[in-house]
């Protein structure tokens, strides 16, 4: 790479990334934790320069930050609630923060961000003893959201189980959490509840591919209407395009779901 890669106007971020190949928040992370310069050049462009040293750190970064973007403490609960098999909360990723258990590595939109690797490095026991403290004598239960968290499954679809397999609550309607670990140790359960998963997205899906055709009907049939001297205004070629761009993506994620 040399500084002939850039241009006399300077990169924008998103180009600067490309140039590096870098995910933008890879580039966004490394800039948070002093590892990029902050761009060099007005309107937040960065010059031939800056682009030559960030080079230098690319390797470092990939090292310091993985692959996989970081995600929210929402999702940082989900994935450990799947991990110890109890229902973890948001509010205790935060408790894992303020003991150093947990690293926030950035945040986006004001809100902290975690790698999935430290995530996934800490010790089950430490999660546990998290949530233990925060249930109190509520431990043993686990309300239907907690229960769908644990099984990292969307409400609705914990709820038509529960029901199918008519699971005990109590007084509180919350669910025995042994009923709750079992689920998730039904391997034949687990399956079709993957096949209905993979059965919907592929609808989803489907139902996008068709809403493009849709709309590339429509476009072609404008086009008719102008070549026809039906109307005296041509279809935008830019709505073509976004429309051709975004059913050739629908095709794919139904193709996806079809393997």
């Amino acid at each position: 790479m040399t500084p002939t890669d850039t241009t006399r106007a300077g990169l924008s971020d998103r180009r600067l990334a490309a140039r590096l190949d870098l995910a933008r928040w890879q580039l966004r992370l490394a800039r948070e934790h002093g590892m990029f310069p902050e761009p060099d050049l007005p309107d937040d462009l960065w010059s031939a320069e800056a682009l030559a040293h960030c080079a230098d750190r690319v390797d470092a970064v990939r090292a310091a930050f993985g692959a996989e973007p970081p995600i929210g403490a929402e999702r940082a609960a989900v994935r450990l609630a799947a991990r110890v098999r109890m229902d973890v909360e948001r509010a205790d990723v935060e408790v894992l923060v303020a003991q150093d258990a947990l690293e926030v590595i950035g945040t986006y939109r004001d809100h902290p961000l975690y790698l999935l690797r430290d995530l996934d490095a800490l010790a089950p026991e430490t999660v546990i003893k998290v949530v233990r403290a925060r249930k109190g004598p509520l431990v043993e239960s686990v309300e239907p959201r907690g229960a769908a968290r644990i099984l990292a499954w969307p409400r609705s679809t914990f709820d038509r189980v529960a029901a199918e397999r008519a699971l005990p609550v109590d007084r509180l309607g919350r669910y025995i959490l042994t009923d709750i670990q079992a689920l998730a140790d039904d391997a034949d359960l687990l399956q079709l509840v993957e096949q209905d998963r993979r059965h919907a997205a592929h609808l989803k899906a489907k139902r996008i591919e068709e809403h493009y055709e849709e709309g590339l009907r429509d476009w072609l049939d404008a086009c008719t209407a102008y070549l026809h001297h039906k109307t005296a205004e041509p279809p935008p070629a830019p709505t073509l395009r976004r429309i051709l761009q975004s059913l050739v993506t629908a095709r794919a994620e139904t193709a996806a779901h079809e393997t």
